[in-house]
């Protein structure tokens, strides 16, 4: 037998080094080759690690959310033959380059082991997965290989030691038909009393007991007090967006801008182009965003100073001619931003096309680097659940934000009588550093008229 050292490969874009997101073994497994055994993550891209060789994983060198170095060993497997690592040399424990993530789990996602385990247990081998490649983002909580017992926390609570945990429903707690008249008149719910009997027979003694404790204790409720707490690690995508949200909110001084806006008129429109049909020609559905980013494609055009990225460092305020719309779309691994580039070159239907095209890459996590960067103004929204009013954060170091809120039939007074119109909020933030409230408060009036007089978005 020998020894296989995995070292973390060079998985490409100029970086030196990656986050451990995901450990698919434990010590103790057997692997086959091409097996996947872990998964790194560069920025929002996420990189499976593969075992090149058969053998049993005898030392894991990370854990997850810890980054590692390009080159240092992450793993070690026994394997038949001689193996990579030459007979004498010294084993690669705490060779591994690894930048711990502050403050991390008490029971760490990957579990380092200092040493071979002597009798450990050969685990069922994984099937056979693809080699390394670009995947979606991976999700934030634990593997489920760990069980729990590793990077998910633990479970904190119990009680006096004949006070059993909650029977799963349907359960039947064992006891004697006088027992059960008891606990009936008493108030008891057996399914909260240990029993001491034979097989968990609940005996009179276990009522008495029970009983002694305090009445509060001893009443029928479907409730129970949950005493848990779990220790969950923000690593991945988790831990990016939470590093950028933070960065923006530290950074930025924001002033947000909230206006309500008549869409009835542009609600009527945009049903009646849905609706038209024309011989050879397919349309996407339109919603409300692509005429938003038309309506800002003309705000800004008076306003260029709106469409920007302030790199405060240095001072400069880096104004773009080209106006990329980034908008903010919530995938199962968190919120991501796939971007609309030159929004000001595409009619309504291209960017009701280009919207849907990224939208379906970012839920797949299909989409490429350059789709998910590169913006200069984004906008966000949360459709039906958007709310009346709402605070977005920008998008540093974008110096606007427009949040869209939820569309409502509300009653507005026309200077005779109340009408029934369809009210929308908007939502904008704006980095008060290099934009003064005016300049906020005009840009969005400007974007209200447009909205509200639907036919101007398409005068040139």
């Amino acid at each position: 037998m020998g020894e296989y050292v995995i070292k973390l490969p060079d998985v490409g874009e100029g970086v030196a080094e990656a986050e451990l997101v995901e450990w698919q073994v434990k010590v103790g497994d057997l692997v086959r080759e091409d097996a996947v055994l872990a998964a790194v993550m560069t920025d929002k891209a996420t990189v499976e690690i593969p075992s090149p060789v058969d053998g049993e994983i005898v030392w894991l060198g990370a854990e997850i959310g810890d980054t590692v170095a390009i080159g240092s060993p992450i793993v070690r497997l026994k394997v038949a033959g001689e193996g990579n690592v030459v007979a004498g040399t010294k084993s690669p424990e705490g060779t591994a380059e690894v930048t711990p993530t502050p403050n991390p789990s008490p029971q760490g996602g990957g579990g380092r082991a200092s040493a071979p385990k002597a009798e450990a247990k050969p685990a069922t081998p994984l099937p056979e997965r693809a080699s390394v490649r670009e995947s979606e983002p991976v999700t934030e909580s634990p593997s489920p290989l760990w069980g729990g017992a590793r990077g998910g926390g633990t479970a904190v609570g119990g009680g006096p030691a004949s006070v059993a945990a909650p029977r799963p429903e349907g359960e039947k707690p064992l006891a004697s038909p006088a027992v059960r008249l008891r606990a009936k008149e008493a108030g008891v719910d057996l399914r909260q009393v240990r029993g001491s009997g034979p097989a968990g027979r609940i005996l009179h003694e276990d009522i008495d007991a029970f009983l002694a404790r305090g009445p509060q204790l001893a009443k029928v409720s479907g409730l129970a007090r949950n005493e848990a707490v779990e220790d969950i690690k923000i690593i991945g995508l988790r831990r990016k967006i939470a590093e950028k949200m933070a960065l923006a909110k530290s950074r930025i001084p924001h002033i947000t801008y909230v206006e309500e806006i008549d869409v009835t008129a542009l609600e009527d429109l945009r049903a009646a182009l849905n609706k038209e049909k024309r011989s050879g020609v397919e349309r996407p559905k339109l919603t409300l965003l692509p005429f938003l980013m038309r309506a800002m494609v003309k705000a800004i055009a008076d306003q260029p100073n709106i469409n920007a990225l302030f790199d405060d460092e240095a001072g400069i305020v880096h104004q773009h001619g080209g106006v990329h719309i980034g908008i903010a779309a919530q995938t199962p691994s968190g919120l991501v931003v796939p971007v609309v580039k030159h929004a000001e070159a595409r009619d309504i239907w291209d960017c009701a096309a280009e919207v849907f095209r990224l939208a379906e890459a970012a839920r797949s996590g299909a989409a490429a680097r350059d789709e998910l960067s590169g913006s200069t103004i984004t906008i966000t929204s949360l459709g039906a659940m958007g709310g009346v009013a709402t605070t977005p954060v920008i998008n540093h170091p974008e110096v606007a934000i427009l949040g869209v809120n939820k569309m409502m039939m509300r009653p507005v007074w026309d200077g005779t009588q109340f009408m029934p119109r369809k009210m929308m909020n908007l939502s904008s933030s704006f980095d008060h550093r290099v934009i003064d409230g005016w300049d906020a408060a005009v840009f969005i009036q400007r974007i209200k008229t447009l909205l509200e007089t639907p036919a101007l978005i398409f005068v040139d």
